[in-house]
């Protein structure tokens, strides 16, 4: 009777001490043991989503279905962000070329605009050149001052910005725009602020803070260095 409560109470210490850790441990380092021991199939239950058991191998064929839907997914979502990409570029390349021959700062002001609603689908857009000098009709400028105490906060990062802006900010930014939910800003600067220019839409989620800015940066960059010739030329 002793020697039976021994082996009972060394078999529950056993158990104790192999953990579900540990067989997983040795089943990576001996993963051919179901090769080697072919009978422990019978013993394996795995249940299904059903509530009826399945063998290992339909089990094994459904997890690998499973993984190659999540792989096919991920390659189509890969492909559309692709395709994505290659007309903005395209768009991107299509605005810096008109923006080259732009011959006046009120040319350039139109080719943005006329690109952004064309080309690029934006629902609003909006550039502001600043200057302390009364503007023609045909452009939009303002005081660097002025801009400032409208909307300071996003030019002092003096780079993209992208979210759901205040309603004054956004005011600003689109003033014959209407309803507007959120928007992209992208100073226009070289040692000094030039202007802005906007893009916005009325879907408060529509440009979020973590979107790509990239290409909206290199057309901020090229109409940077178009400006001071223009603005020359003008006087």
């Amino acid at each position: 009777m002793a020697a039976g409560n021994t082996e009972s109470t060394a078999a529950q210490s056993a158990d104790a001490d192999l953990s579900d850790d540990l067989v997983c441990d040795y089943l990576k380092d001996n993963c051919d043991f179901l090769q080697r021991h072919p009978e422990m199939m019978d013993y394996l239950q795995i249940s299904h989503a059903s509530g009826s058991a399945i063998s290992l191998v339909e089990k094994q064929v459904s997890v690998l279905r499973e993984r190659n839907m999540d792989m096919r997914h991920r390659l189509s979502a890969l492909t559309g962000n692709a395709r994505d990409n290659d007309k903005l570029y395209e768009s991107t390349r299509d605005l810096v070329l008109q923006l080259l021959e732009a011959d006046t700062t009120a040319e350039l002001y139109k080719t943005f605009h006329r690109s952004m609603s064309r080309d690029f689908d934006v629902e609003h857009a909006s550039m502001v050149l600043f200057s302390d000098e009364t503007a023609p009709a045909d452009y939009r400028a303002d005081t660097l001052a002025n801009a400032r105490v409208e909307i300071g906060p996003l030019l002092r990062q003096g780079k993209a910005v992208c979210g759901p802006l205040r309603k004054e900010e956004l005011a600003y930014l689109f003033p014959d725009a209407g309803e507007v939910g959120s928007a992209a800003l992208m100073p226009i600067k070289t040692d000094e602020v030039l202007g802005l220019i906007a893009i916005g839409s009325s879907d408060a989620s529509h440009y979020g803070s973590g979107m790509g800015t990239l290409f909206l940066s290199h057309i901020a960059d090229v109409i940077a260095r178009l400006l001071p010739r223009l603005q020359r030329q003008d006087a």
